[in-house]
């Protein structure tokens, strides 16, 4: 079949199984017809592709491969092992739905969500009478044919699971070679190859439990990527399961890694079963303890608050964004002081700077300060490069000293210390210019030259007789500034008001008010009939 910008070659083989290979040249289907033709004795059938965009046509079944034909042209085929469930609405509509939130499609930047086919009643390909419609006569077909989630028992299922990631209450069922994840509006379909570990990590002071699902690859929803599931259990919710696998299945396959029941914490339960079928390794809390005793320390990540785990091998910030930082992919990790400005409640807080190999950033911030000695302990004891510290383990920034100052409840704001020590040392015994020692009766300031003595006087010398009466040795009285303008001479006098001129013209009525005395007239007539009557 010819493509665009290429060939295409599908072999089917006698179990059912298709395989489309794609990219070849036009000189190279002259040489793979002979090939084919000489090997397996067999003569290569040549498609062609319909291109005029219609959408009805005939259904065509091979094997696993369902091919939609306009004529003798085929419009589109899809396989029917990537189908995640199929439903019959109606009487003549058949929906699929694909795995479009699998694993197997994460790093596709579009992916077919479902397809819905309308088979009418006078359909002739698949006969069907009044009970049983055409539609439900090729629903059937592809019921089993596809890989409908529905045709493999669940081993056990957790209902109203609560996941904060991606967020939204789910059935979780727990298949034999996948994990489920069924909602209200999207539903996954996991498979345990993708899962590369769990985590169960207690909230500190919380009555819930995080239980964390690694995957790559990530699934998908629409455009945003989920390499991690956070699932939140309640800590002390107890239940009972028993598992839809038989006595055989357990010993031969499972071994020692299932028990045919359980009982006991909800997210123990869990945690054990999805071990035991998907293989992956579980991590759980350090041998780090907060002030609180807590396996966590609060902090801050871009806009959002949550809790940082220092964990053996990395550092673990949940619940949103869930960040996972491997220690192997730090260069360096920098304590830092929690605010540039020296703020009062700066002191009460520092920062944690992680930068990475890759030269990512990441700052945790509003840890409280009484956490320091077990975070910078712990860092420590992992042989992680702490920039803030020499080659030898000495402070050379002081920005590990400054995250342990004094704890008291008023702690001393260096700013505002610097700014009390400068304005101290400013300080003169010269009195200010605008400024004058004696007050007269009148509360005025007074001057030994009175306004209009001496015309000829220049401000220079004004200023120079200031000066002098300002540093006598007769103690200041209370001082008050003159009434001085932008150039330094002396304010004039506000102007007194002119008299308005009774025989002056008046200025035009304007309309609304020819318009108001009208209507008030009316409106007076109209109160006086009131009252007459």
């Amino acid at each position: 079949m010819k493509i665009p910008r290429s060939y295409q070659l599908s072999v089917g083989t006698k179990e059912g199984i298709r395989y489309v290979f794609k990219g070849f040249r036009e000189q190279d289907v002259s040489n793979l017809t002979n090939f084919i033709q000489k090997n397996t004795g067999t003569t290569p059938e040549e498609k062609q592709l319909s291109v005029s965009g219609h959408n009805w046509g005939a259904v065509d079944i091979n094997g696993n491969m369902l091919s939609f034909n306009v004529g003798s042209k085929e419009a589109f085929e899809v396989s029917l092992s990537d189908v995640s469930q199929t439903q019959l609405q109606g009487k003549t509509d058949v929906v699929l739905e694909f795995h479009v939130d699998d694993t197997t499609g994460a790093n596709e930047k579009d992916s077919l969500m479902d397809l819905s086919f309308h088979v009418p009643t006078s359909n002739t390909q698949f006969l069907g009478d009044e009970e049983r419609p055409s539609a439900h006569i090729f629903w059937q077909k592809i019921l089993a044919i596809a890989d409908v989630g529905s045709s493999e028992e669940a081993v056990v299922s957790l209902e109203g699971i609560a996941i904060l990631t991606p967020r939204g209450r789910y059935t979780v069922e727990l298949h034999m070679s996948f994990l489920r994840l069924q909602g209200q509006a999207n539903d996954f379909k996991i498979q345990y190859s993708s899962i590369l570990r769990l985590f169960v990590l207690p909230k500190s002071n919380n009555p819930h439990t995080f239980v964390v699902i690694t995957l790559d690859p990530p699934i998908r929803k629409g455009q945003t990527l989920y390499p991690h599931i956070v699932i939140q259990f309640v800590t002390e919710n107890v239940v009972e399961k028993e598992l839809s696998l038989s006595e055989e299945v357990l010993a031969e396959k499972y071994k020692d890694r299932l028990q045919s029941s359980y009982n006991g914490l909800e997210h123990e339960v869990f945690s054990k079963i999805l071990r035991g079928l998907s293989g992956a390794k579980v991590t759980r809390p350090s041998t780090f303890r907060s002030c609180q005793d807590g396996y966590a320390v609060k902090s801050s990540l871009k806009a959002e608050d949550g809790l940082l785990y220092p964990l053996e091998k990395g550092f673990f910030f949940l619940p949103k964004p869930p960040t996972l930082i491997l220690h192997e992919e730090i260069e360096y990790v920098e304590f830092e002081r929690h605010g540039a400005g020296g703020a009062s409640m700066s002191s009460h807080y520092f920062d944690l700077l992680v930068k990475l190999k890759n030269d990512q950033e990441h700052l945790f911030r509003n840890i409280q300060r009484n956490e320091y000695h077990n975070l910078f302990n712990f860092v420590s004891g992992k042989n992680l490069k702490i920039l803030n510290l020499g080659e030898d383990g000495q402070d050379r920034t002081g920005a590990v000293a400054a995250a342990l100052q004094s704890t008291d409840d008023d702690p001393v704001d260096p700013h505002l210390e610097r700014i009390k020590n400068q304005a101290g040392d400013e300080e003169s015994d010269e009195e200010d210019e605008d400024f004058v020692a004696d007050k007269d009766d009148s509360g005025s300031p007074s001057d030994d030259s009175e306004e209009g003595s001496d015309a000829s006087i220049s401000d220079g010398e004004k200023e120079k007789s200031s000066k002098k009466e300002a540093s006598s040795s007769k103690p200041p009285a209370k001082r008050k500034p003159k009434n001085v303008d932008v150039e330094g001479s002396e304010k004039r006098k506000p102007k007194k008001k002119q008299k308005k001129d009774p025989n002056a013209p008046k200025r035009a009525i304007a309309p609304f008010m020819y318009f108001s005395k009208a209507e008030r007239a009316i409106a007076n007539i109209s109160m006086n009939l009131v009252k007459l009557k």
